[in-house]
């Protein structure tokens, strides 16, 4: 029997039977014959997740097994991975085959599965989350027959397993559309934030990738400009020194130092957010894409995120602003902004909508339920849905009516999982009994 705690100490579980299959087969045998004792199981990643999605009642299905390319082809880029596959795996795997995924977020510690399932996405007007990557996934049921699901085969599945927060069944593996491996052009630099704000969409829309981190309390957010070099450029990666210095000294260990003295002096955090906004220089490099869109993250924190149809994000922005100064909340974490493409998939959090995420934060030694609550008020007015994988309040009679393929993914639930072999505390919140 094990105890699972998530990455932020926001979930655990004590007591679970863990499975460690070591293939598809394996997987299936494992499902079927704990569902035939009527136990609850949950495949659980990285533990990457602010929620409970992943959360294991009585078995817990470890996929380290199933943690490997399995078939990479560079004319087409399919490549074909284990479920289990961690994403900083994933990406030096991609790259031995001149090959990577066309959009990443910012972090790369969870499994591919798992970000699949909760919604994860990067930044991109015209890109969408790293579901939209996925053209053939092979899902293990309840009773462990192994769907295979595509555009064409089980098409209804395939639009709901995308992202399913782990209700439907178990992923073994999944195909990805990879693309021929390009170098970014990063360009990070401080601007003022109502020069931000009032040219968002020439932002987003004039740059393959572009997000930018507000620091409340002050005037100045960070922006970052992500975009692919012409033909011919070659990497010219930030030094060691500075890379260094400015993503492990100053993102981290100042910034956990910092955020320690906001826990007992919280007076002093709008100070502390001006020197940080200020100590942030410009800076530009040359770098693979994957090591552009991923960032090294070892403060612990919360962290909240809706996606808002994107013609709102700066009224949402300079609501959340307000609040913060009306009330005088202490926010030492910078707020972030970042932008994706409509799909098609169901429970996606831009399923039929240009969207824009906000994300907010709190140091984990801090109170963050009133700003969580404050925040999650203001999105409601915008049909704010919440980022599967980060803390929210809302049942499903909320998001019912926040996706117009709600009730098809609830019936594509009851049809793969009567039994709700597959259901935890979360998902009976989000999905209902």
């Amino acid at each position: 029997m094990t105890t699972w705690r998530n990455w932020s100490g926001t979930e655990s579980a004590t007591g679970v039977e863990t499975l460690r299959p070591g293939s598809t087969d394996e997987l299936a045998a494992a499902v079927k014959a704990a569902a035939a004792q009527g136990k609850k199981l949950k495949a659980v990643g990285s533990g990457h997740s602010f929620t409970g999605c992943s959360v294991p009642e009585q078995v817990m299905i470890r996929l380290d097994g199933l943690s490997a390319i399995t078939h990479a082809d560079r004319v087409t880029g399919l490549v074909t991975v284990g479920a289990g596959t961690g994403l900083r795996k994933l990406n030096a795997g991609l790259a031995a085959f001149d090959l990577a995924m066309a959009n990443l977020g910012d972090i790369d510690k969870q499994t591919i599965s798992g970000a699949i399932s909760t919604g994860t996405h990067g930044t991109g007007a015209r890109l969408g989350g790293l579901a939209t990557q996925v053209v053939a996934l092979d899902l293990v049921t309840a009773d462990g027959s192994v769907l295979h699901c595509s555009a064409e085969e089980n098409p209804d599945v395939f639009a709901a397993a995308r992202v399913s927060v782990g209700a439907l069944g178990v992923i073994s593996s999944l195909t990805l559309q990879c693309v021929p491996a390009f170098l970014l052009r990063a360009q990070e630099m401080p601007l003022p934030l109502a020069e931000v704000l009032d040219g968002f969409d020439e932002f987003a829309d004039g740059n393959d990738h572009f997000e930018f981190y507000w620091f409340p309390h002050t005037d100045l957010a960070l922006t970052k400009r992500n975009n692919r070099v012409a033909p011919g450029v070659g990497p010219s990666p930030i030094g060691r020194v500075r890379g260094w210095i400015d993503d492990e000294l100053l993102s981290n260990r100042v910034f956990e130092l910092t955020n320690r003295i906001a826990t007992r002096q919280q007076e002093l955090v709008p100070r502390i957010n001006r020197l940080a906004s200020r100590a942030l220089t410009a800076r530009e490099y040359v770098d693979a894409s994957y090591k552009v869109f991923c960032s090294e993250r070892n403060v612990v924190f919360r962290e909240s995120e809706y996606a808002v149809p994107r013609e709102h994000v700066v009224d949402v922005l300079r609501r959340l602003r307000a609040w913060i100064d009306a009330s005088g909340a202490r926010i030492q974490f910078p707020i972030e902004v970042r932008v994706a493409a409509q799909d098609d998939i169901w429970l996606s959090t831009a399923s039929g909508r240009d969207t824009a995420y906000i994300a907010i934060h709190q140091y984990h030694r801090l109170p963050h339920e009133p700003y969580f609550r404050a925040f999650e008020k203001i999105v409601a007015d915008y049909d704010g849905r919440p980022h599967w994988g980060k803390l929210h309040t809302l049942t499903a009679a909320e998001l019912r009516r926040l996706y117009p393929h709600f009730d098809d993914f609830l019936a594509a639930r009851d049809r793969l999982d009567p039994q709700r072999v597959f259901a935890n505390p979360y998902t009976r919140l989000v999905f209902g009994q």
